[in-house]
């Protein structure tokens, strides 16, 4: 989870009342939203969000979700939810870093694993769509990478 990635994007968040318990500590399954804010935004970024992906009959969902926390959010704390990618042929590999906006300690970990299934019938497909790796081949290529992809 610790590599640097390419392409990132950051997103705030601050912990609302709904997401903590009796302590005030956010509960550390939505932590989850979380890391869903910063995958959109790098998606919109790519130009492939929910509505490409439905046009184009996909579904893209998580295989895989690792998480290693830091510390604990409290309600009210701003979050800086910071998303890159790490593979995107075969499938979509994205680490998150989230910190503390206030302090710049580190909260969080993170890694998504994603697939693309044709919809509706949920076959598997073995390689992204080639239009998102050429996206991601444009976008690195005019110097915003950031990483080591």
């Amino acid at each position: 989870m610790r590599k640097r990635g390419v392409l990132p994007v950051e997103v705030e968040v601050e912990v609302p009342f709904h997401d903590v318990d009796l302590a005030r500590i956010a509960w550390h399954g939505h932590y989850a939203k979380y890391l869903e804010n910063a995958r959109w935004a790098l998606m919109d970024r790519l130009g492939h969000g929910l509505d490409v992906m439905i046009a184009a009959g996909e579904g893209w969902p998580i295989v895989e979700l690792q998480v290693k926390y830091l510390r604990v959010s409290r309600y009210r704390d701003r979050l800086r939810v910071r998303a890159e990618l790490i593979e995107w042929e075969s499938r979509l590999v994205i680490n998150y870093l989230i910190t503390d906006v206030a302090t710049g300690e580190r909260v969080a970990r993170a890694q998504t694993t994603q697939v693309v299934v044709d919809m509706p019938d949920g076959t598997l497909r073995f390689a992204l769509p080639a239009a998102f790796v050429a996206r991601v081949a444009a976008e690195l290529g005019r110097g915003t990478g950031g990483g080591d992809g």
